[in-house]
């Protein structure tokens, strides 16, 4: 077995047993990490043909939809966010959305904002729905189960009526983060990258809706994916952060995935993304954050575009195994493989025994090394496999 997918299996068996979730200790629910936990078992139980790694994946989707479908323990309100019932909670757990997981409640209505104080506390963020989304649409394609991707669309339903709005002006913007229940914006602004990723996400989930035996019982997405590709700017995507830039890249690689298999036809999207990513890139690695001492860095931030660059490498081979699909500009997409020892500098730093004290290590310790295992092993994260009509029902 290759001894990324080693290292990778050791990370995911630390988080299982310290989160709750192969082990009967307390559980500790964050939607974005568990939404790259999810995809890193299913990749390792793929990697390695051992159903444990399935069962764990299987096992956190049920924490996640369970806690973070809930109100806080903390919180008056109580039972499904969105007020289902039990039963129909059960049924549809995602239907009301799901809570980010910070330690902090949500702002109260009376209270001023406070952008320090924002950032620890809870609500529901569009950009972490979709990562639960894309983990949802894996699981079916995983195990052929289409409950998954029904889930995944109900998901995008809910957060399209809640996050997209029109302004006076006619104008459909986004917020950025809502409240637990969705009824009041915590953030008005809007994310750069969030119509772009809510587009790619929703097409995703159509794209496996549609290789499904049977119709799925969710909504339709096409009309809200339309409406996010619509407000993509096409002009301001390109940014200096690495979580940013390693976003685009793993939408990049999406896209070519979408359209390889027919899916989708964007015009040029895809390598509106590349050259959005390496004109980010560059000014990015002259500014010698990847020089600093880990006290000054955050890894889960770095391993971000650690994995963008490793779907730099898959897009590049799926290129030259398929001369036939829509061709990469060959200048873009080599100028990009050509950083591929940035990526493999990341993760070096951060296996190393040198930054294991660091505060900002063990501070964001459950994100830092779910991603590490996914920078290490990211295939069940970045990889559009086909439904596998023999995994389930």
């Amino acid at each position: 077995m290759p001894s990324e997918v080693v290292a990778a299996a050791a990370l995911m068996h630390r988080f299982a047993e310290r989160t709750g979730v192969g082990s009967e200790g307390p559980q500790r629910r964050y939607l974005w990490t568990d939404a790259f936990a999810v995809c890193n078992f299913l990749g390792l139980a793929r990697a390695t043909g051992e159903p444990r790694y399935l069962d764990l994946a299987l096992r956190l989707v049920e924490q996640v939809h369970r806690t973070l479908g809930s109100h806080r323990a903390d919180d008056a309100r109580r039972g499904w966010i969105g007020g289902l019932t039990a039963e129909e909670g059960a049924r549809h757990p995602t239907r009301g959305g799901l809570r980010i997981g910070k330690k902090l409640p949500e702002r109260a209505p009376s209270e001023p904002s406070d952008d320090a104080l924002e950032w620890d506390r809870d609500g529901q963020y569009f950009h972490y729905l979709t990562k639960w989304m894309h983990a949802l649409d894996q699981a079916t394609r995983a195990t052929g189960s289409a409950v998954f991707n029904t889930w995944a669309r109900e998901l995008a339903a809910a957060a399209d009526d809640a996050f997209v709005y029109t302004t006076a002006s006619g104008a459909r913007r986004m917020y950025w983060k809502m409240s637990i229940d969705l009824r009041r914006p915590l953030v008005p602004s809007m994310g750069q990258h969030d119509p772009l990723d809510g587009f790619v996400t929703l097409a995703q989930l159509e794209a496996t809706a549609a290789q499904l035996p049977q119709p799925t019982a969710g909504p339709s997405l096409r009309a809200a994916a339309g409406t996010l590709a619509s407000m993509i700017d096409t002009r301001g995507l390109a940014t200096a952060d690495s979580l940013g830039l390693g976003g685009l890249l793993v939408d990049a690689y999406r896209v070519d995935q979408l359209e390889r298999g027919g899916a989708l036809e964007t015009g040029g999207l895809r390598d509106l993304l590349l050259a959005s990513a390496l004109a980010g890139l560059e000014p990015y690695l002259r500014t010698g954050e990847l020089e600093r001492a880990a006290e000054r860095r955050l890894a889960f931030r770095e391993l971000g575009l650690a994995i963008g660059l490793r779907a730099v490498a898959h897009m590049r081979d799926a290129g030259s195994a398929d001369p036939t699909g829509d061709a990469i500009d060959a200048e873009l997409i080599e100028s990009l493989a050509a950083h591929a020892p940035v990526a493999d500098r990341i993760i070096a730093f951060w296996l190393g025994a040198a930054h294991a004290t660091a505060r900002t290590w063990t501070e964001h310790l459950d994100i830092n090394e779910v991603m590490l295992a996914t920078a290490l092993a990211p295939e069940g994260f970045l990889v559009l496999r086909p439904v596998d009509a023999n995994g389930g029902s």
